[in-house]
């Protein structure tokens, strides 16, 4: 196999890594080759990753909550759950990473964003901050470690079909106005966002940093379209 494609002998950690876009990053890792540590919320698991990773690594910050509301409607608490749970996690876990990625000489960094870092959506204004923050963080970094041999990449989808996702899908209202949005007319499955994942992470992604993709469908492209009636 050409080595550009392949993940062998690799090593990944994946945050946020039990359910829904991270599982399914986590077994698409896997299937290239790559072998892959997973954590959630237990802070054991997360030592026990640090501690065995490897010759070469790649980081996927795939931790992300969201509450719902009007922006009026936030409280203090609100804001600091978002941010700490979407931002200072990953922001934080980078810090921690850097020595490890660094010494790998071909470390990668995948943050999860979200189509809401890039439009407006309503009812999400500190998630969407907290998200196109992680777009900034990869600029940032990317510019920053470069001399270290590490890329930094983020992934923004569009509402993918999760168990997190699945209240929002039912809703007939929300799902027509989604869909009415996304010129492909449909939400995303968790393997089409962790392909783009596994891409950033290989070889042939190499000269790639900096970069914010939306996994979306189109709808961060869509603008107004009229038909005029014949």
């Amino acid at each position: 196999m050409d080595k550009r494609w392949s993940l062998q002998g690799m090593t990944a950690l994946v945050t946020g890594g039990a359910a829904g876009i991270g599982y399914a990053i986590v077994e698409e890792l896997a299937s290239f080759g790559a072998k892959v540590h997973v954590c959630d919320i237990s802070e054991t698991l997360l030592s026990q990753s640090l501690s065995e990773w490897e010759k070469k690594g790649f980081k996927v910050n795939n931790v992300g909550v969201l509450r719902g509301k009007q922006t009026t409607e936030y409280g203090a608490d609100d804001f600091a759950f978002h941010i700490s749970t979407n931002l200072e996690s990953a922001y934080h876990f980078c810090q921690l990473s850097h020595p490890l990625l660094k010494a790998s000489g071909y470390g990668s960094i995948v943050f999860m964003s979200s189509v809401s870092g890039a439009v407006s959506i309503n009812g999400a204004s500190i998630y969407s901050l907290t998200k196109g923050a992680l777009n900034q963080l990869a600029r940032n970094l990317a510019c920053e470690w470069a001399k270290d041999g590490i890329r930094a990449n983020a992934v923004a989808p569009n509402i993918i079909k999760t168990p997190q996702a699945q209240p929002y899908l039912e809703n007939v209202s929300f799902r027509e106005g989604l869909f009415g949005r996304t010129p492909l007319g449909r939400a995303g499955e968790p393997n089409e966002v962790a392909a783009l994942v596994v891409f950033l992470c290989l070889p042939a992604a190499s000269y790639i940093t900096g970069q914010t993709i939306c996994a979306d469908g189109g709808l961060t492209v869509n603008g107004f379209s009229y038909q005029p009636q014949a």
